[in-house]
């Protein structure tokens, strides 16, 4: 069964229903500002078509923040909702709950077309897939539609169990649309040679991710804290990097499983005797007992780029290093001009961390898809499938 999209809904007089990733990060003083506003500037086109196609009402949803099924005015919607009627040029109206009275009210004004709902975490039956919250909501709407891939990965109620309640009438958003194809790209005979890039903090978070590409790249470059595990398994020292057993140990069972010598470690590194000190370079593998490896290292560099610049497909999940300071940002920034610079490229990049080095380069545009979501990203590549998506598909 295909996914049904919204480019083929008719919405003409409708209200809709939609779940949007409105997730973004806030300052953590008042008033609590949106330090990026990418998810939502990516939302854009979904609404605007929404209004293009006649839509009586939009009604959208979506969490911020982890409440835990708790009301927390730290985590309210109210920074996007002003944010969202700046960019549209139009009322954006804010309910105090999801699933409170007013909202039907609120449906009934003809004036007002874009309706938000405050954080639906709030709620506690969203993270428990509840029908009976499933079923308030959508009460509210004639079509649902789906544009939220960065949650398309959790069974939760407005993403999962509320597709049993609009059969025939639910579709994908624009965004996730494009995620979608993307990522599948990737999975359906890719351009070869095809080359991943994963970097990041812990081996054990993306061990799933790293077994997949082994069987489907022709090349792993590893980099940032993931690199140490694997070094360290291969006899190299690693000084004060971080690295636990589990990590380790994973690594050597990563390292026997790869049979054609597609992974790819650092030869050198950028260390500190702390994650705010001073960087100096670091020749060879191993890294002195009083040092942490907080960088790739310009033969590393070298050798990385040498292999993206020949690469037809390419995806890239997790920073080279402690990209946030700028003394250990090399690196990932190297690895983000390298990817734009090759334009005969496929490139994907997905994750929270990579993302914001991609748009900390400059470089987001030169990419062929820029990923709105970490988890679901990754959880897409590992099983080929998101509870979400299927949902949409065929219902629950």
């Amino acid at each position: 069964m295909q996914i049904k999209y919204i480019q083929d809904a008719d919405l003409k007089g409708k209200k809709v229903l939609v779940r949007f990733d409105f997730n973004v990060p806030l300052t953590k003083t008042e008033p609590r500002a949106i330090t990026d506003t990418s998810r939502i500037d990516q939302a854009i086109p979904t609404i605007r078509l929404m209004l293009e196609k006649g839509a009586s009402k939009i009604i959208m949803i979506s969490h911020l923040g982890r409440p835990d099924g708790q009301v927390n005015p730290k985590y309210s919607l109210e920074p996007v909702a002003e944010y969202l009627a700046s960019k549209l040029g139009t009322d954006v109206i804010l309910s105090e709950s999801a699933i409170e009275n007013g909202v039907k009210n609120l449906l009934h004004l003809p004036e007002t077309k874009l309706v938000l709902l405050e954080n639906i975490r709030f709620l506690p039956g969203e993270e428990k897939n509840d029908m009976e919250l499933a079923e308030k909501l959508a009460q509210y709407a004639d079509v649902y539609v789906n544009d939220a891939f960065g949650a398309a990965h959790r069974k939760h109620a407005s993403t999962h169990a509320i597709n049993a309640f609009f059969k025939n009438r639910a579709y994908a958003g624009l965004l996730m649309k494009k995620e979608v194809d993307s990522l599948a790209a990737l999975l359906d005979k890719p351009a070869k040679p095809f080359i991943a890039i994963i970097g990041g903090a812990k081996v054990s978070d993306k061990i799933k991710t790293i077994e997949r590409m082994l069987v489907m790249v022709d090349t792993l470059l590893i980099g940032g804290a993931m690199a140490y595990p694997f070094l360290k398994a291969k006899g190299a020292t690693i000084g004060k990097s971080l690295c636990s057993d589990e990590d380790v140990a994973l690594a050597k069972h990563l390292l026997a499983a790869d049979k054609g010598g597609k992974i790819q470690l650092p030869k050198d590194h950028v260390v500190s005797d702390k994650f705010d000190g001073e960087p100096s370079p670091c020749a060879g593998t191993s890294i002195p007992e009083d040092k942490m490896g907080l960088d790739i290292g310009p033969m590393t560099i070298k050798s990385y780029g040498d292999h993206i610049a020949t690469a037809k497909t390419i995806f890239w999940n997790g920073p080279m290093g402690l990209f946030e300071n700028k003394n250990f940002a090399k690196g990932t920034m190297s690895i983000a001009h390298t990817i734009a610079a090759n334009t005969a490229c496929f490139s994907v990049v997905g994750g929270g961390d990579s993302v914001a080095a991609v748009q900390q380069s400059g470089e987001a545009e030169k990419f062929s898809h820029v990923s709105t979501g970490g988890g679901a990203s990754l959880e897409f590549i590992e099983r080929g499938e998101l509870p979400g998506v299927q949902a949409l598909k065929y219902g629950v």
